[in-house]
């Protein structure tokens, strides 16, 4: 195992009725919120009255900001750091999915900053400071709730790129499995495919030891693929959208990194997908996952692979290696479509290949190339041959 620090400042509250400790907690942190979310849901749902109803009450000041895209823009982002400054927010309040936190935190960094918050993807050590934040989770997919990374997009130049500061992590996070009931069977099921992919992004690496986070990390699989067919076919099961929005937190929360290292490669070359074309970034993942492990099968890998295919999918340890490792990868391939997320990027809407090789330069620029399974250029672009 490598050396590792490990902290999570995020205090959660979990489970049903939650919402009602959000007076409090906000009043720990100041009294003038900005209020954050989505496409409009949370206003179906009636999450958005809830919310309305406790700030009013409690007579805490707050604007709004609504219409944040599912692949957050910077121009959102620009919009809600100059509503922080006019009303002199003191903290950020998102109620959505991981897209809706995302934004709030490269807000929440941006309103502590006098320069273009798009200098944060660029040099992470400009953030020095950011507004606290305090986050009602709606869909269990990014871990955003309970991690101090984000990922904003800018459409002008087709990048979708991380941020990131320990000064990023929500204060609090309140969780209630009910609130993710109404999400449709796409979006759960993409949000099952981002936490899966999370957790096998850690995974695949060759770390001496480990033992306890590959273990977790197999628990933390296994309950994906139990759970999230059961959240698809009775989506107000509340043990099985309880377990996904656990796992959501824990699949991203540092705790499977610790004692291994090495960058990420599927979300890097996702991203490009995202970028370019605006697509779902967990029906992305999907498509890309079996394609990129069987790029990274050989012999360095192989003793991963044989672990993922016993511990995971039940496979027989007595079978030959390369059998065993390509079975698991038909299984995880398998799974995917069986929540009837599509296979190939034609299916996402991509039509033809042209810009497959400025994207494998861009996914190589931001760490696809750093993993210890590396990847060149070409393994990129070949990866998203296949894909497609």
């Amino acid at each position: 195992m490598h050396n590792f620090i490990y902290s999570i400042p995020t205090t959660i509250y979990f489970g049903k009725g939650q919402v009602e400790h959000l007076p409090s907690i906000i009043k720990q942190y100041g009294k003038r919120v900005l209020f954050l979310y989505g496409g409009g849901s949370i206003i179906k749902t009636g999450i958005y009255d809830t919310v309305i109803g406790l700030l009013n009450d409690n007579n805490i000041y707050f604007t709004e900001l609504g219409g944040v895209e599912p692949n957050p823009r910077l121009t959102t982002v620009k919009k809600g750091i100059e509503i922080c400054k006019e009303h002199e927010i003191d903290l950020i309040l998102p109620v959505g999915g991981g897209s809706t936190i995302d934004c709030a935190k490269a807000i929440a960094a941006g309103a502590k900053y006098n320069g273009d918050p798009w200098d944060f993807t660029i040099d992470r050590s400009l953030i020095k400071e950011a507004l606290p934040i305090v986050c009602i989770l709606t869909i269990a997919a990014t871990g955003s709730e309970m991690d101090p990374v984000a990922v904003i997009s800018n459409m002008e130049t087709n990048d979708k790129r991380g941020i990131g500061s320990l000064a990023l992590y929500p204060k609090a996070s309140i969780l209630d499995p009910v609130y993710t009931y109404t999400v449709s069977k796409y979006q759960t099921a993409s949000g099952v495919a981002d936490i899966f992919s999370h957790i096998i992004e850690s995974y695949f690496h060759k770390a001496p030891g480990a033992y306890l986070v590959r273990r977790a990390a197999e628990g933390f699989l296994k309950t994906c693929i139990t759970y999230g067919m059961i959240a698809l076919n009775e989506p107000g099961n509340y043990e099985a959208r309880a377990n996904l929005m656990w796992v959501s937190s824990w699949g991203l929360n540092g705790f499977l990194k610790c004692g291994l290292d090495g960058p990420w490669v599927i979300h890097p070359i996702e991203h490009q997908l995202s970028a370019y074309y605006d697509v779902t970034h967990g029906a992305g993942l999907a498509v890309i996952t079996g394609p990129w492990l069987r790029k990274i099968l050989n012999e360095d890998s192989l003793e991963v692979f044989t672990q993922y295919a016993v511990n995971v999918w039940s496979l027989d340890e007595a079978l030959d290696p390369y059998v065993l490792a390509e079975r698991a990868i038909k299984k995880t391939e398998a799974f995917f479509k069986s929540m009837e997320l599509p296979s190939t990027l034609s299916e996402l809407g991509i039509i033809n290949q042209d810009n497959f090789e400025i994207m494998a330069k861009k996914a190589i620029k931001d760490g696809a190339g750093k993993s210890c399974f590396s990847l060149s250029e070409e393994d990129v672009i070949e990866i998203l041959k296949d894909a497609f």
